[in-house]
């Protein structure tokens, strides 16, 4: 076992050697920054007009995203009394690892300008968006796969969400700018499918005791996490979707639908779990869901009112989820959902998809006014009909769910099986993050113990 366990941390070490090695050298081949921040002449084939707002206007958007990815998912994750800590230094490692590839994959797709990749904050922000898609799958799997897993995992998801992007995108023409397809579904379903596939029985009744160990642990970082989600996810959502000619829907939507799933939260927990306040990380994964739904749908909804309603209505779905449906994943499908990322990720991703298409077919210059253009830019152009592009929405929707599928099984087979088999069991360490206090023993007497006479023995009974 020690010999194991050595062998294990070299693999490990090398492994993240060998890959930031070859990144660097990728990156001093291939990268260079934006000529649209540069003072130099502008290129003819970017839009110099950007070039102002590129480095001023998206840098305290692009930090939000950052501190979401950091802050947020790293305290959602570490709830676990056994992998707590641990899990939240591999989201770190996944982040880091995930922003460098990211920014080549779709580099080469989306910002490849002269042979070289252009980087940018708007290219950052895709970076940063399509590692919040590996950080969902990561929490459908905690617990349950080695750091090297991890890092081949997340080297795969990184290029088949950067290929799932670019269809949506660009070849369909699709407008989800906010991710609900490209993040929050195809993440929590490309996870939920790796979790499938590794699903091994004998393994199930320590996976249920380690969902009950969590406590206080889960409840201390729920409520940290939970008030970073109130401050950071909107501006999450609608980071490419501000324009400097347009108002930022997508922001005010965003706080219209979280404050309605929060209120849903105290009017159905209650009823479920017979409780009379909710409890922290119930107000947790509501928030999630509330500014998931609104990922496709946040810079199309014309009233405060319709995210409301989206809200207070998709704050009912996930809590019935977790109450009925979350039991069937795990008995039926013999899917381990760790972190229940189909009940806040996944569910709301397709509600909003399907948001986003109804609004679609509204999508005309009466309602939508100037912000067609930057909305549907295809329709707006009348190269495409209000028919068509509520097609294309509602097509991304099972092609979606197709590749996110299809990739995590293909992300399992592809290693050898025994580096992608689960992790057997360790004894949990003591928390460090929560110190074990112990009361100090009583003082020493100077004075000797006093004998104490004992009464002699009696006759004995015949």
């Amino acid at each position: 076992m020690p010999e194991h366990a050595a062998a294990s941390r070299l693999w490990f070490s090398g492994l993240c050697f060998l890959l930031q090695i070859l990144l660097i050298l990728l990156f001093a081949v291939l990268v260079r920054y934006s000529p649209e921040g540069s003072p130099g002449p502008c290129p003819p084939q970017l839009n110099c007009s950007q070039r102002s707002q590129d480095p001023n206007f998206l840098q305290p958007w692009f930090q939000d995203v950052h501190v979401q990815l950091l802050l947020s998912f790293g305290l959602l994750v570490a709830f676990l009394s056994r992998y707590g800590p641990g899990s939240a230094a591999i989201i770190i490692l996944i982040t880091a690892f995930s922003i460098q590839w990211a920014v080549l994959m779709q580099g080469m797709l989306f910002f490849f300008l002269s042979g070289k990749i252009s980087v940018g904050a708007r290219s950052m922000v895709s970076a940063d968006f399509c590692t919040a898609a590996v950080l969902i799958s990561t929490g459908a799997v905690l617990g349950r796969v080695s750091p090297v897993q991890m890092l081949l995992l997340a080297l795969l998801e990184v290029t088949l969400c950067t290929l799932h992007e670019f269809v949506l995108l660009r070849l369909m023409g699709v407008s989800d700018s906010g991710g609900s397809l490209t993040v929050h579904t195809f993440g929590a379903y490309f996870g939920l499918m790796v979790s499938r596939v590794l699903y091994q029985p004998h393994k199930d009744k320590r996976k249920r005791e380690e969902q009950q160990d969590k406590g206080h642990h889960k409840d201390v970082f729920a409520v940290v996490g939970t008030i970073y989600l109130w401050i950071f996810w909107p501006s999450f959502t609608s980071t490419t979707t501000v324009h400097h000619d347009g108002e930022n829907w997508a922001v005010l939507n965003s706080y219209f639908s979280l404050v309605a799933s929060t209120v849903s939260t105290f009017i159905l927990s209650p009823v479920l779990y017979e409780e009379s306040t909710p409890r922290m990380v119930q107000l947790q994964d509501a928030t999630l869901a509330a500014v998931a739904v609104m990922g496709m749908a946040g810079e199309m909804l014309l009233t405060p009112f319709g995210a409301l309603i989206a809200g207070f209505l998709v704050g009912l779905i996930i809590h019935l989820g977790f109450r009925f449906f979350t039991p069937v994943l795990h008995s039926k499908l013999k899917i381990q959902d760790t972190c229940g990322v189909h009940n806040t990720h996944g569910l709301p991703g397709v509600l909003g998809a399907l948001l986003g298409t109804l609004l679609a077919l509204l999508a005309t210059a009466d309602t939508f006014g100037y912000r067609l253009e930057l909305v549907f830019p295809l329709v707006a152009q009348g190269s495409r009909t209000v028919t068509d592009q509520a097609f294309m929405q509602l097509s991304a929707l099972p092609l979606t769910l197709l590749l996110a599928t299809l990739g995590g099984w293909i992300t399992v087979l592809v290693p050898p099986a025994p580096r992608f088999s689960p992790l057997p069991p360790v004894p949990a360490p003591p928390d460090p993050g929560f110190p074990q206090f112990q009361l100090p023993s009583p003082p020493r007497s100077p004075f000797p113990p006093v004998p104490v006479p004992t009464a002699p023995p009696g006759p004995s009974t015949p």
